[in-house]
């Protein structure tokens, strides 16, 4: 192997740094107060890596919602593909909100534990009210300023149409946001190729910081949030794929595999979405008009681990922990909370604790138990993004491939490695790539 680690591919950077990583953590974790020289030498070069990602995701998305909205109607019905795209995404965060209370109750993670430490958590009641304005901001600029990437979508949708409907005069600024896009996708790309270096910071944190020690006490909680994870992820989205995609799971995870990673590296959906995009257009063979719609609304409101399975494993440790049984009826809000709820998490790193605040609010439980899970929060929320991601993934090829909008020659093919160098023809020929032909089984 080149001893040369920059000419190494992308993914075993990313492997490397996470060894170093787990290695120095432990390292500073048995040298005492890790959480301090953590917090004063890992964590700012872990979070100056999270801004940079979120300081240039949120005009990307802009960008790819309204030009995309326009492109949809050269690969056919834009009412039919939303509503296609949407309806997945509710049944699939169904089945894993379903999975996650089967593995709770399986599990029981909250029944003989004894008083657990908590530690201080600032959670306020999240309201179908703040979930609606997050959909409609007043002011489209603070939006953006806040991070409610919700609300940029939905302006993003409305000012694409807008265009739409005043044809030829809107062409001018359609093509300025097409160029945009194309500026902001080689922003990202740039700070992308950090995320060896932000890993390192980033995974270094959590264990210099935790330790294996301070997990044994939630060590069936963290459990079964992984085992329920691991069900979707091995049995949940291939039978999906299998039966209604009629594609090959393998070769899905196997062209999918980059972003799923680095999802679990991230911990963000968003940060992931620009990777995300290129996985579907370049591996997965999805319709470049199409992928740069869904991808993006999914990153935004499509979250199988925090909106779905975490909050059905929680609200049930809850209940478990603090002694409050529950009926067939609290399992249903749960399950409608979760499913629902996930418009309101908006897909930054820590969109979980929107979903359970949510949850455990619709269902009357004590907010003050979120505290206990802080601790671990980190560990479980790299699991809970790649799932995420996952889902982002797995709903627009089944939409696709029912649309006749899957290319299978590139679904099946070798995987191309994902350069900078063919981000750049990839965006060329989606502009003038055409519609695929009709799927056959």
């Amino acid at each position: 192997m080149n001893l040369r680690v920059w000419k190494w591919q992308f993914w075993q950077q990313i492997v490397l740094s996470l060894v170093l990583g787990v290695a120095a953590g432990a390292l500073i974790n048995n040298l005492g107060d890790g959480e301090k020289i953590a917090g004063n030498w890992l964590d700012p070069f872990g979070d100056v890596y999270i801004s940079l990602l979120k300081v240039v995701v949120v005009p990307l998305v802009f960008a790819a919602i309204v030009v995309s909205v326009g492109r949809l109607r050269n690969v056919g019905s834009v009412a039919r593909l939303t509503g296609k795209t949407l309806g997945w995404f509710v049944a699939t965060s169904a089945i894993a909100t379903a999975i996650g209370l089967a593995v709770g109750l399986i599990v029981k993670p909250g029944e003989g534990l004894g008083k657990l430490a908590s530690e201080s958590a600032e959670t306020e009641p999240v309201t179908w009210t703040q979930v609606l304005h997050n959909l409609f901001p007043s002011n489209i600029v603070k939006a953006m300023a806040d991070g409610n990437v919700l609300g940029v979508v939905t302006f993003a949708v409305l000012f694409g149409a807008a265009l739409v409907a005043i044809g030829e005069r809107g062409e001018r600024l359609t093509g300025l946001i097409d160029d945009l896009y194309l500026v902001m996708q080689k922003a990202v790309w740039w700070v992308v190729r950090l995320t060896p270096i932000g890993s390192f910071f980033l995974i270094g944190s959590v264990v210099a910081t935790y330790g294996p020690s301070s997990l044994s006490p939630l060590a069936k909680f963290t459990g079964a949030i992984y085992l329920a994870v691991a069900v979707m992820l091995l049995i949940g989205y291939p039978v999906l794929l299998r039966v209604f995609g009629r594609v090959s799971p393998l070769k899905f995870f196997r062209n999918s595999w980059p972003a799923i990673q680095f999802g679990f590296v991230s911990s963000s959906s968003l940060a992931t979405l620009p990777i995300a995009q290129r996985v579907q257009i370049e591996r997965n063979g999805v319709q470049p008009e199409y992928a740069s719609f869904a991808q993006p609304l999914g990153a935004t409101i499509k979250f199988d681990g925090c909106g779905a399975i975490y909050p059905a494993v929680a609200a049930i440790f809850v209940a478990q922990y603090t002694g409050i049984s529950l009926g067939l009826a609290d399992y249903a809000l749960i399950a409608l909370a979760a499913v629902i709820g996930q418009l309101g998490t908006g897909g930054t790193p820590g969109p979980a604790l929107v979903a359970l605040t949510l949850t455990l609010t619709t269902v009357g439980l004590p907010l003050q138990a979120v505290g206990y899970l802080i601790a671990i929060d980190k560990v479980i929320d790299m699991a809970r993004t790649a799932l995420n991601v996952a889902g982002q993934l797995t709903v627009p090829v089944l939409v696709a491939r029912s649309e006749g909008l899957l290319d299978e020659d590139i679904f099946t093919s070798t995987p191309v490695e994902l350069t900078s160098a063919e981000a750049d023809e990839s965006r060329e020929t989606s502009r003038t790539r055409q519609p695929a032909e009709p799927a056959t089984a």
